[in-house]
């Protein structure tokens, strides 16, 4: 049964999240934590309840979030500052040739996106891309459309970027095999938004290489070895999703030694995994280059400053998803998804697509989503690979239509120098490209899980 007054107090904490972003431009933490407060008070929940669910909300949430996305900042920030990024989308090329640029871009988008931020990622490989633009003369966007595909499918479907790891925390999902679902799910996304779109909309937008962009790339030496980079970012993802294989399903009924599987709980484990990278990276791009000890203190220390944001943001959805799961909202919502039919994959779907498409941050969207989702699945009886593809229904939908009121069309519409409507029919065409295959593939395996 639909309690309606609590289910018009969930609309309007939504609706004031929305009011005091869009309109009233308060930063999204603030504005988290300020409807949570809302709905427990429309709700009818008393004032020490509303701040013990807070409490326990950002606490619960933080304990693993804040872990994995600090190190996977660190992380980045050396890969970074090595040239590590470059080095890798240079040799893909040189094996790929001018032909095959756009499938060397995508490729390149797709690996260095996974320890670095998109907006980083992007601006460190821009250049690459005006310089095939302008050894060609092809239109810009039939190199920088597969790049930007890559960076955005890794930045939305495969952990340890912080949106999958933040949507995989408040919902319970495997980060291990959040990571084999969205590489199932990001291939066919990254083909089909990448290469195969940018080859239609570079014949309809030509796009030059803007008069007005520098762009200054300070390289501390040689660049690493493309190989060395390739391996150092698989590190935490082999250790991951092999921990997930040899102690999921699959391996059932085989004794494995005590020790081995001892060993592997804490490699695999997110927060190990990602230790040990970090430790590769920091002697092997830092020391072993000649970094200095204070330089490398100086780049953790900026990393940690976007990582903070995102940090803080993922623990006060923690606390819109309590105040839901106090407030009874949550089971209510439960029963009703249940007694209409819905499937919780499509409900999470569209939930991220439309606070994505009202607020802009796809980040903000799939916290609020899997907030309203977690509740949902309490009495499911969802496997864990069914988990995974709930996260990447999230992150599907949470990266569809991004237009003006998204940062990212804005950083996309500068660094091509395209006018607004360009940008909408190439970079918006190609998020939504993305958005809608992703979540086709989340439909298709989820079918074959439940045969």
């Amino acid at each position: 049964m639909i309690d309606y007054p609590l289910l018009l107090a969930v609309a309007a904490g939504i609706v004031l999240l929305l009011f005091l972003i869009l309109y009233l431009k308060i930063q999204a933490f603030l504005s988290l934590l300020i409807s949570s407060i809302a709905v427990g008070l429309l709700a009818g929940l008393p004032a020490a309840d509303i701040l013990n669910s807070m409490r326990k909300g950002m606490g619960e949430t933080l304990g693993f979030v804040a872990t994995v996305v600090g190190l996977g900042a660190l992380f980045g920030a050396l890969l970074e500052h090595s040239g590590g990024a470059q080095a890798l989308a240079a040799h893909l090329l040189s094996k790929a040739g001018t032909k095959r640029a756009p499938w060397a871009m995508v490729l390149t988008g797709f690996v260095v996106a996974i320890p670095v931020f998109f907006d980083v990622a992007f601006i460190i490989l821009v250049p690459v891309v005006y310089a095939l633009q302008k050894k060609t003369g092809k239109s810009l966007l039939l190199f920088g459309i597969p790049l930007l595909a890559g960076l955005a499918i890794t930045h939305s479907f495969i952990p340890p970027t912080p949106g999958p790891v933040a949507v995989a925390d408040i919902i319970g999902a495997d980060l291990g095999w959040v990571i084999v679902m969205g590489f199932i799910a990001g291939i066919p996304a990254a083909l089909v938004s990448g290469p195969v779109f940018a080859r239609y909309i570079s014949k309809k937008i030509q796009v030059e290489v803007p008069a007005y962009i520098e762009i200054p790339q300070e390289q501390p030496g040689p660049m690493p070895s493309p190989a060395l980079i390739a391996s150092i970012i698989a590190v935490p993802i082999v250790l991951m999703v092999f921990n997930t294989v040899m102690t999921g399903p699959l391996m059932k009924g085989v004794n494995l030694p005590y020790a081995f599987t001892e060993t592997l709980a804490l490699i695999g484990h997110p927060f190990a995994a990602l230790i040990i990278a970090n430790l590769l990276a920091w002697y092997v791009l830092g020391i072993k280059r000649g970094v200095s000890q204070e330089k490398i203190h100086d780049i953790w220390a900026r990393s940690l400053a976007p990582a903070g944001l995102i940090i803080l943001l993922t623990g006060a959805g923690g606390v819109f998803k309590q105040v839901l799961i106090e407030t009874g909202a949550g089971t209510m919502l439960a029963g009703s998804l249940g007694g209409s039919g819905t499937s919780p994959l499509i409900f999470a779907f569209l939930t991220a697509a439309i606070i994505r498409v009202l607020q802009g941050s796809s980040t903000v969207a799939m916290i609020t989503s899997a907030g309203l989702t977690s509740p949902l699945l309490a009495s499911s009886n969802y496997s864990d690979p069914q988990m995974a593809l709930l996260v990447i229904a999230i992150a599907s939908g949470a990266t569809i239509l991004s237009h003006v009121n998204d940062s990212g069309f804005w950083l996309v519409n500068r660094y091509f120098g395209m006018t607004e409507k360009e940008t909408f029919r190439s970079w918006t065409v190609m998020e939504t490209l993305i958005a809608l295959t992703g979540f086709g593939v989340v439909l298709v395996l989820n079918f074959i899980l439940r045969l």
